[in-house]
């Protein structure tokens, strides 16, 4: 089959090109703006990318048009077709289909999916399941909104089974929708037989009207599980409670409250793993965060459901070298380290902090720097928790360029610990003549934040 993505280097439809070319497929396909590091990977494998999306792609006459979410139908100032494409395709009557629906029919079909949602911590409880089923010899395929740093690639297939045994295949569940013509989230496309609910908070204002709206999309996802599947779900969210409360046929196991079937007893890099208030398994790792144990114990239950004992996946954690911009040690200068991540929803921002602060103790200063990127932090939706979320930190830059808020008038009530620039030079200038050697500065945005680390790293050195 000869697909034509639309959209193909986001993250999602970059990891779909890599495992239809990998299962035999010819792929081709078409971004604004072709760019790294996806457009490196896809040109890597032979996948031929084409910068626009100009009608004239009708021409390559493939077997199926798989659009992604950037594409709509909407307008430009002149009144022309933002993705004349698209406009082609409909008016010719041509085969298209989103990128989950692909996904759904011609690679998830008879395989065991285990599909990791919720609002924070998806990339990396996907990644840390993967790694465990990988270390456990079962070879699984993945598709992760990342590159897990332990497998250098966020898409595979996976490999044989042994007989009797569903091939494995561990995917990221977005709830974000689906299509322009499909505004189901991703998730409800995956039908999992393991489906983790990690957490669930507001989030997405552009598409989601409330909380409640969100929690709608989740309980069609526990609808698709079957009876024989499982349901793991983070005992601490009242969120998820609701959910579940709405109906679930599925075996239950919690995770994260102290009578949840699998809790934590310790600090986030060095805890025992009870279930069922029993001992089971100590997970000693790199990582810090709270955020990251949960993370760890939803992975653990999960895996159980497949056969992997709970000492088995806490071995394989100690080894888990996490996923790129997850605190990523970007580089050192003048005694100073820079870290890279991805946080941007305020509550992700908290735990972030409050990671590095259980990392590197009371008395260091953290230097958080964020952007506001997200469509729901550019709407303003939020703009009222971000002195909530930054007060681990001892000074917060946030760049406020772009915005139809006020960036200054909401880290008010942080007074001086706070500075807002319109520019990213500006914003370097600003943390330059903040930082001192001893600091971590922590760098928070789910873009590329216009290139803000070497600059920094490379203002820092000068300084």
């Amino acid at each position: 089959m000869h697909i034509h993505i639309l959209g193909i280097c986001g993250t999602f439809m970059g990891g779909l090109a890599a495992l239809a070319r990998e299962a035999g497929h010819k792929v081709t396909g078409c971004d604004a703006g072709v760019y790294p590091p996806m457009s490196d990977q896809l040109r890597a494998l032979g996948i031929d990318l084409i910068e626009g999306f100009s009608a004239d792609q009708m021409a390559l006459k493939p077997d199926m048009y798989v659009i992604g979410n950037v594409v709509s139908r909407a307008r430009a100032a002149d009144g022309s077709p933002k993705f004349p494409l698209m406009e082609a395709i409909l008016d010719a009557g041509a085969p298209y289909t989103s990128g989950p629906q692909w996904l759904a029919e011609h690679v998830l079909q008879g395989r065991h999916v285990l599909a990791v949602a919720g609002t924070h911590g998806k990339t990396t409880t996907t990644s840390m399941l993967a790694w465990i089923l990988e270390a456990a010899g079962r070879q699984p395929g993945f598709l992760v909104g990342g590159v897990p740093m332990n497998f250098g690639i966020s898409a595979r297939l996976g490999g044989p089974v042994a007989s009797g045994q569903r091939p494995l295949f561990v995917i990221e569940a977005d709830e974000y929708d689906t299509a322009f013509f499909d505004k189901r989230s991703k998730f409800v496309h995956y039908r999992p037989r393991t489906a983790v609910l990690n957490n669930l908070e507001f989030d997405h204002a552009d598409i989601f009207d409330d909380l409640a709206a969100i929690e709608r999309q989740f309980h069609h996802l526990v609808r698709t599980v079957p009876a024989s599947g499982r349901v793991v779900v983070n005992g601490l969210e009242e969120s998820l409670a609701r959910v579940l409360h709405a109906g679930c046929w599925s075996e239950q196991r919690s995770f994260g409250a102290a009578v949840s079937d699998f809790s934590a007893r310790g600090e986030p890099h060095d805890f025992e793993v009870q279930q069922q208030g029993s001992p089971v398994a100590r997970v000693q790792w790199s990582l810090t965060g709270v955020h990251n144990q949960l993370n760890a114990l939803a992975a653990i239950a999960a895996a159980e459901h497949v056969g992997v004992a709970p000492e088995l996946a806490a071995r394989a954690l100690a080894d888990f070298q996490n996923v790129k911009r997850r605190m990523e040690v970007r580089g050192t200068a003048r005694g100073i380290t820079l870290y890279d991540d991805f946080a941007h929803h305020p509550t992700a921002i908290r735990t972030t902090v409050d990671g590095l602060r259980r990392k590197v103790g009371p008395q260091a200063r953290i230097l958080a720097v964020f952007e506001p990127r997200s469509n729901t932090m550019k709407l303003g939706t939020m703009k009222a928790q971000l002195p909530w979320s930054l007060e681990d930190a001892d000074l917060a830059f946030c760049h406020g360029g772009g915005l139809g808020w006020d960036a200054r008038e909401a880290l008010a009530p942080m007074g001086t610990r706070a500075q807002v620039a319109d520019s990213i030079d500006q914003l370097v200038q600003q943390v330059v003549a903040a930082a001192r050697p001893g600091d971590h500065i922590l760098c928070m945005s789910n873009g590329g934040f216009g290139g803000v680390h070497q600059k920094l790293l490379d203002s820092l050195q000068k300084a």
